[in-house]
Order: structure tokens, then sequence, then C-alpha cells
């Protein structure tokens, strides 16, 4: 059943106001079902697209994974995982229907008497539950072991349809693409080798936020915004994305990793993005995509990195009233270890709009707070008719776009302190998604896993963004390399001495979130 036949579906309420957004008959393969990534946020995410009715009634959900487990172990793993993070609640109608299509395929990437199992439960999915064909294929797994299974895929006729049917195979991968420019393209080449790349869709759950999507709402849709979006008006930009949080058990992970890689190639050069790229014709994808790509073309890093970038590793020390262990007493962490706990980047814009603006990055753990957001700060009216002692509580005015948590907007702007005198002082108008609308917003992953299934692309980056950030990364990388140990930095703060150094030398601070 295509999507056009199912949004004509006459059974449906036409003022459903989702029924643009039903997938058709399909189902998911997930490899990797072991890991936090698939447990807590893919499989909850599934049961609460279907406890939505955005899921077909035959959808189907295959686990992959070297476990000796039957169907009925894996259906009571995904149980325990809905139960514990799903967002929507728990009916039992609805898992037992979701539940009828659990199938578990049992060996490794390299076992082809496993992918030939794989592909006659695929086979029979199609028979008993009327999956049309139609699968996606989830790559929770590390980016080393991609090429593996995509060539497993191809060789036992997964990859591709029948040559006589309209039915389709998708591939999702996680983060990262790859560790720099070259391990980059060696990805895209292994993907591509068996995937069209309409086919591939890499994940980057921020761009599902309802938050993020938002940028492009308050840009492009409100006249009182986007004339001022312009170096004109614009003083700098700043992108923060800050965890109170250490590493965790995630050593093997992120040791050779590092928050530059981890964090800015991915989020936040895609934030970036969203708020300089120019007004896309549509939202299509293509459209969508093109003033992407050209604004991450346009980006320019400054001749001396030295001062323009900072990085840092959190320290032992007090944080949230509990002693916590340093980066280098962490389980898993060589005493030695050179990766960067804090990134920050200085990053500007080589065309008109941007012309002179800076765009601030950063990205640390073990900081004052969790919070991701964009700050606009405009620069200061070019002629006051107060005294100095009127406005010494002023400050520039900004726009601060909330990602996590906290979801919404603030408004910084001047306004008079009630009395005889004229005092000045910053005030905030705030605009929270959890006060102003009655809909609770999806979960990231429930909002691009069904764009997977629906063959909607506009959030996902092509592997021409993923290279053009890479490219922007790559000589900063080299740069730090060279330079030698990151500068440590007490937990609960906001990063090294260095990274307010950074701005300071251009003559502003970090904005305190």
């Amino acid at each position: 059943m295509s999507r056009s036949t199912t949004r004509a579906n006459p059974l449906r309420d036409p003022q459903d106001r989702r029924l643009p957004r039903i997938a058709g008959p399909c189902g998911m393969v997930l490899f990797g079902v072991t890991g936090d990534l698939s447990r807590k946020k893919v499989m909850p995410a599934i049961y609460d697209l279907a406890n939505r009715g955005l899921l077909p009634p035959g959808f189907s959900l295959v686990g992959f994974a070297r476990r000796d487990w039957a169907d009925q172990d894996f259906a009571q793993i995904v149980h325990d995982s809905v139960k514990q993070y799903a967002r929507t609640e728990f009916r039992e109608e609805v898992w037992n229907q979701l539940a009828e299509g659990f199938r578990f395929v049992s060996g490794s990437f390299d076992d082809d008497d496993a992918f030939e199992r794989l592909r006659r439960t695929i086979e029979e999915l199609d028979e008993v539950r009327g999956t049309g064909g139609n699968h996606a294929f989830y790559l929770a797994i590390p980016p080393g072991a991609f090429g593996t299974v995509a060539q497993q895929l191809r060789e036992h006729g997964l990859a591709e349809s029948a040559p006589d049917s309209d039915a389709w195979r998708r591939v999702v991968i996680e983060k990262p693409f790859g560790h720099d420019l070259a391990s980059a393209r060696v990805l895209n080449d292994q993907l591509d080798a068996v995937f069209a790349p309409s086919s591939i869709f890499r994940i980057d759950h921020y761009l599902g936020k309802e938050t993020v999507q938002n940028i492009l709402a308050t840009r492009f849709a409100n006249t009182m915004f986007e004339p001022l979006w312009n170096n004109n008006y614009v003083d700098h930009i700043q992108i923060t994305m800050a965890e109170d949080v250490g590493i965790g058990g995630r050593a093997g992970y992120y040791d050779g990793i590092g928050a530059a890689r981890d964090v800015i190639q991915n989020h936040l050069l895609q934030l970036m993005a969203l708020v300089a790229m120019e007004e896309p014709t549509t939202f299509e994808a293509e459209d969508l995509r093109h003033e992407k790509q050209k604004l991450l073309a346009s980006i320019s890093l400054p001749p001396r990195l030295d001062v323009a970038t900072a990085r840092g590793q959190y320290a032992a020390g007090w944080a949230g009233g509990a002693k916590v262990a340093g980066f280098h007493d962490e389980d898993g962490i060589s005493p030695t270890s050179h990766t960067e706990t804090f990134a920050a980047i200085t990053l500007h814009v080589d065309n008109r709009r941007w012309a002179g603006v800076p765009f601030y990055l950063r990205t640390g753990k073990r900081l004052g707070r969790r919070v991701t957001e964009v700050a606009v700060v405009f620069k200061r009216s070019p002629h006051q008719p107060f005294n100095a002692t009127s406005v010494e509580d002023l400050t520039q005015n900004a726009l601060v776009i909330r990602v996590q948590p906290d979801e919404g907007m603030t408004l910084r702007f001047g306004a008079k302190v009630p009395g005889t005198q004229m005092e000045i002082r910053d005030v905030n108008m705030d605009f929270a998604y959890g006060g102003t609308f009655t809909e609770s917003s999806p979960e990231a992953y429930e909002r691009l896993i069904l764009d997977v299934l629906l063959g909607d692309p506009p959030l996902f980056p092509r592997h021409e963004e993923v290279e053009l950030s890479w490219k922007i990364l790559d000589p900063i990388l080299e740069r730090w390399a060279a330079k030698g140990e990151p500068e440590s930095y007490p937990p609960g703060t906001w990063g090294p001495a260095s990274a307010d150094a950074m701005l300071a030398r251009d003559g502003r601070v970090w904005r305190r979130p």
C-alpha cells in the first residue's frame, strides 16, 4: 500500500490531522538490540508511535543480536524498555497488537546463516503481517560494523526489493559518521555501494526536536525577526550544548572521540546551519538541504586557531553537592589521555548576510547545568539619549531559543523601571512550549523513525553535509593534536579560562544560561 493510498483511506476520518503522517505497511529490523540506544530510545519510540495510531496494524519489528533468544525473550526486552522509557501510557491492547509482529534472529554480523534466517523471517512477515516488502534496517551498532552489515544485506538479497515491486528498503545509521573527513568518505562509499542515497537515513536526533524545527518557524513565519537576521543588527551568535554529568560508562566510546567530534561536528553545526542559512524555496528535502549545504560551504575558520578555539578536561571536585571524579580518574580512561571534554570554537560565515558576525559554538561535560540553546545577541543601539547611570544595568538585546530543557524562547530587551527616574533594565519575555500548547511534544526519535518509514527525508543530513562539517572541524582537531594537553577546569563551572579569553579578545562574554 502506498502513502497516497494510506492518506485516502475512506475508513479514516478525513478531518484526522494525523492522516498524512500514518505509515503504510512496513517493518523494521533493529541491529544492536541490546544497546542503550535501542532500549532507551528506539524501542520506546516505536511503541509511542503505535500508541498514537501512526503505525500500520501489521507493523513488525525484528531484533538481530548475538544472543540465544527466542521471539518471546526479545518481546520481553522490548516490554521492559517500553514500560521504563516510553513517553505515552502503556495500553495492553496496543502492546498486544504490536508484540504479534516481534521476531528475533540470533547471529553475528559476519554470520551468513544468520542473514539467511533474517531473509526468511522477513519473507514470512511479508506474508503473515502484510508488511509488503517494505523494511527499514536500523543499525544501532558501532560505525565500524556498518560496512559489514551493509554488505551482508546486499549479498543475501535484503537491500533491494523485488524488481517488479514498488516496495522499499532503507537503512538508518547513527553518528558518529566517521572520525574525520577521510573516514567519513570511506563510510559513505560503503553505504552507497549497497543503498541508493535516497534510501540512506543518517539520524541526528537533535534535528527531530520540536524546538530545533521551531528555529525555521521563528525565522520564516514572522516578519519581526527575519529583517533583523543579518549583520546590520546581529552582533554575534552563541550556540551551547552543556551537560552537567561526566562521561559515565561511555569511556570505550568517548576516549579518542571527544567533545568536538561527538557534538560540534553534527549537532552544533546543524543548528548553526538552520540559524544562518538563507530561506529555502520550500521545506522539501532538496530545497532545505541545498540551503544548509550552501551555508556549511561558506563557513571559514579564524586565522589564529590557538586563540579562536578552546578545549578542556574536567577535573575532580564537587558538583551538585557531590564529590565527582576527574576525567582521568574515570573507569577506562588513560591517565595520559588528551581527549577533550569541553570544546569551544569561533566560526565565520563568508557571505553578505553574516560578514563580520562571529558564531561561537561550545559544548562540554560537567558544566554548570544541562542546557542546549541558541542565543542571537543583537548590537547595541547606535545612539542612546540617556545618561550613563540610567543604562548601567542594560545589556544587549537577545533572542534565546531553548532547545532543552524548558523548551521555548526568551526575548531580552530593555524597559523602564517604575519610578520617577529614567532607569532602564533588562526584562525577559518568555514563551514555553509546555505552558502554551496542550499537545505534548513527541520525542525526537518518534518523529525521525516515522520519517524513515514515510520516506520523508528533510531532517536527515546527506553525505555532502557530513563531509562539509568534517572539512570545518579537521583543521581544528589537527591543531589541537599538535598543541598538547587540554586545559583543566573545575566541575560545575562553565569550562576552562581559555574559553572566556576566547570571547574576551573580541570584547564579548559567554551568556550564562
